[in-house]
């Protein structure tokens, strides 16, 4: 049973994991945290993009996202551009919850769960 870390540079969490074909992504949030819940959401899912190639997967391949929303006033917003990214036919399960962030600029976070594609 092996299990894969990469992006171990911070102590307290690896950027990803993977374990059996299973890739778990720590929390991504946007490069700019001074942008608006569009620009936050759009940034946040190409670091997504990001780590899920160098994991191995795309966004095919999410099993599930949980999402973090700091109000839920922002959730139309948040979900036109993660619908827009979403590939039609593969929808993961999904969770989007309001709550604060680590950074009070912050305006949306997301965890993703994916499969490594063969």
């Amino acid at each position: 049973m092996s299990i894969i870390r990469i992006g171990t540079e911070r102590r307290r969490m690896s950027k990803i994991i993977i374990h059996n074909d299973t890739i778990y992504l720590c929390g991504q949030v946007a490069k700019d945290s001074t942008a608006n819940i569009s620009e936050q959401t759009r940034s946040m899912l190409e670091k997504v993009d990001t780590l899920l190639a160098e994991a191995g997967s795309d966004r095919r391949h999410i099993l599930s996202a949980t999402i973090y929303i700091k109000n839920m006033s922002s959730f139309a917003e948040m979900n036109a551009v993660w619908d827009a990214w979403v590939i039609e036919g593969y929808s993961p399960a999904r969770a989007c919850v309001e709550s604060s962030l680590a950074r009070a600029e912050l305006l949306v976070e997301i965890s993703i769960i994916a499969v490594v594609k063969n």
